[in-house]
């Protein structure tokens, strides 16, 4: 619309000036004049946006105030209702105070005895009366402490659901990456989940279990070619996750192993296969071995305990155990 009126307007000014001779530099400074109009036409609609936008956000904080208010009437009006109940308590106090007071007068023109008497009542009253004035005042310090220590509370609360967000949002996180972390793994090993290999998670780690016939030949502590490439696919993930940490655990069955030169019995045979398969996952450029721990269990935390071939070839296996880094969650509970 404003360039139609724009163009209008030059329109009309070359009509006049084709119409009745006007000069080429009056018509040039009319039509600067019409140029300047529309800037500052442009100019107070962005100050009118601008305007706008602070008496939206300037509405907003008069909420925020009325509300504040609001909240600063209701506690007024609590602490308004209990000085009232304090006040009628203590006018009821003074008003009994005056009624003895009023009859200890009387007396004092009446039987001396008698007035000796009710002067020991009155005295004994005024005791009492002091003594639970004192009991009031005692219980009104008791009850600002204990909205001081109630606030300290609310805010030990308030700062404990903050930890137990960040330590829920940590757990959720670590899950996530445990998942991620566990179809990566996965995809790369696909090609080798039936000769021996399996993935799975558990206790949030993801656990990637190679049995015998895939990485050794039996006694053995030399890696296959087709168990290098296995572990070399694997090494190939965890370059790219370096918030892994990684655990490679020998198992042997529950045969004892013949003692040679090299290995002397089960333990040393896990051990070095555990071993053998970080130095081939040390051969990534990638990979640092502060990453990596490695560690033979030898038979005694079998996969099937009975004694049967298939169970024995099953509990003869390497287990490589993937971990996100828990810093930040550490770094939590050391706060705690």
């Amino acid at each position: 619309m404003q360039l139609k009126i724009k163009s209008f307007i030059q329109v009309l000014f070359l009509s006049i000036l084709l119409a009745g001779c006007v000069p080429a530099k009056q018509f040039e400074a009319l039509q600067d004049k019409s140029d300047k109009c529309d800037q500052e036409r442009e100019i107070l609609k962005e100050e009118n946006r601008n305007f706008s936008v602070e008496n939206t956000e300037l509405k907003s904080k008069i909420d925020v105030f009325k509300n504040q208010l609001s909240e600063l009437q209701k506690d007024s009006i609590d602490r308004e209702t209990k000085l009232r109940t304090f006040e009628m308590k203590y006018d009821r106090l003074n008003r009994s105070y005056t009624d003895l007071q009023q009859t200890q007068d009387n007396l004092l023109k009446g039987n001396v005895e008698e007035t000796r008497r009710l002067l020991k009542e009155l005295q004994t009253t005024q005791s009492g009366l002091q003594t639970k004035e004192d009991k009031l005042r005692t219980l009104e310090d008791n009850l600002r402490l204990e909205r001081t220590n109630l606030d300290k509370l609310k805010k030990e609360i308030e700062s404990q659901n903050t930890r137990l967000i960040e330590l829920e949002s940590i757990l959720n996180r670590k899950d996530s990456v445990v998942a991620a972390l566990k179809d990566k793994v996965s995809k790369a090993l696909l090609g080798f989940s039936d000769k021996g290999l399996a993935v799975e998670t558990k206790n949030g780690k993801v656990y990637v279990s190679l049995e015998e016939q895939l990485l050794f030949k039996s006694g053995s502590t030399i890696v296959d070619p087709k168990g290098v490439a296995a572990i070399k696919k694997l090494a190939e993930v965890l370059e790219k996750n370096k918030d892994i940490n990684i655990m490679v655990e020998g198992h042997t069955d529950d045969v004892p192993y013949i003692a040679s030169e090299s290995i002397k019995d089960n333990w040393d045979l896990s051990v070095k296969r555990a071993t053998a398969i970080v130095r081939i996952l040390m051969e990534n450029p990638g990979i640092e071995g502060s990453r990596i721990i490695a560690s033979g269990r030898s038979k005694y935390i079998p996969v099937d305990p009975s004694i049967a071939p298939d169970a024995r070839r099953k509990n003869r296996r390497t287990e490589i155990i993937l971990t996100p880094k828990l810093d930040e969650l550490f770094q939590i509970l050391e706060t705690n």
